[in-house]
């Protein structure tokens, strides 16, 4: 019964439809976001990377669990950036936030976004576990480092582990991404319920599927490159990328009809 008034309440939202290359106007707006207001962004971004550092040094001999854990650090991006949707649409409100704005994001009343970072981070873990038991299995040696991987696990052409590894990788990310990609700044944004958001991220995104491949696309790229400049870079790519979200969501959503949570 919950799930069919999540349902008939997320077609109160209308999902258009945008131009393929629409993705790369959220890029522009995100980044001049991101100018506009540049303390709490910065910060979050460094926050990922001094997290990111921290699990190379706690996992430097364990490259089988890192690798799983930098990509499962895609599936809980949008939590991540829950506090730069808000600065978003506080600039977009004609005021000029700051860091506690963002902070603020997380106030105790905000519970659905709570219920939904931990399902998030909850599939994350999933796939860190996952993926970690996928390569430690199926390879005929240690994987301690990325040249190990490299060896062992890319380049083996005694097995499709790598094969295996990216398709069951993406098998989980698919929905874990049509889920979540609309669902955060939504819950931030309208007086709703999780499985609101969600069915909403859905139709968006089977509205908008070349769009929205291109978009995880971005992602993944841009993520991956703030990664191999030994993260430094993930401290613009973070919330870059969190403040061209939200305006990919105020595009995709015509949420006029419900509410606004304060």
């Amino acid at each position: 019964m919950e799930r069919l008034r999540a349902v008939e309440e997320s077609r109160r939202f209308g999902a258009r439809a945008v131009p393929v290359l629409r993705p790369l106007d959220w890029l522009r707006l995100g980044w001049r976001d991101l100018m506009r207001c540049p303390l709490p962004g910065l910060t979050h971004g460094l926050a990922a990377a001094l997290f990111g550092a921290l699990l190379i040094a706690w996992a430097r001999e364990r490259f089988w669990l890192l690798a799983g854990a930098f990509s499962g650090f895609m599936l809980v991006a949008p939590v991540v950036a829950t506090g730069l949707y808000r600065i978003s649409r506080e600039l977009g409100r004609g005021r000029q936030p700051t860091l506690r704005d963002a902070l603020a994001a997380w106030r105790p009343q905000h519970g659905q976004l709570v219920i939904f970072g931990l399902l998030l981070a909850l599939a994350g873990t999933g796939w860190v576990m996952t993926s970690a038991a996928l390569i430690t299995g199926f390879t005929d040696a240690p994987v301690r480092n990325p040249q190990e991987f490299l060896k062992h696990v890319m380049l083996n052409d005694r097995s499709h582990l790598f094969e295996a590894w990216l398709m069951l990788g993406g098998v989980m990310a698919a929905p874990v991404f049509a889920s979540s990609v609309i669902s955060m700044p939504l819950l931030l944004d309208r007086k709703i319920g999780v499985l609101t958001a969600v069915f909403t991220s859905w139709r968006v995104v089977l509205e908008n599927p070349a769009p929205m491949a291109l978009w995880a696309a971005l992602i993944m790229g841009l993520t991956g490159l703030g990664m191999a400049t030994a993260l430094a870079g993930l401290v613009f790519v973070v919330p870059w990328l969190a403040h061209a979200s939200w305006h990919a969501y105020k595009d995709l959503v015509e949420a006029s009809a419900i509410a606004p949570r304060d």
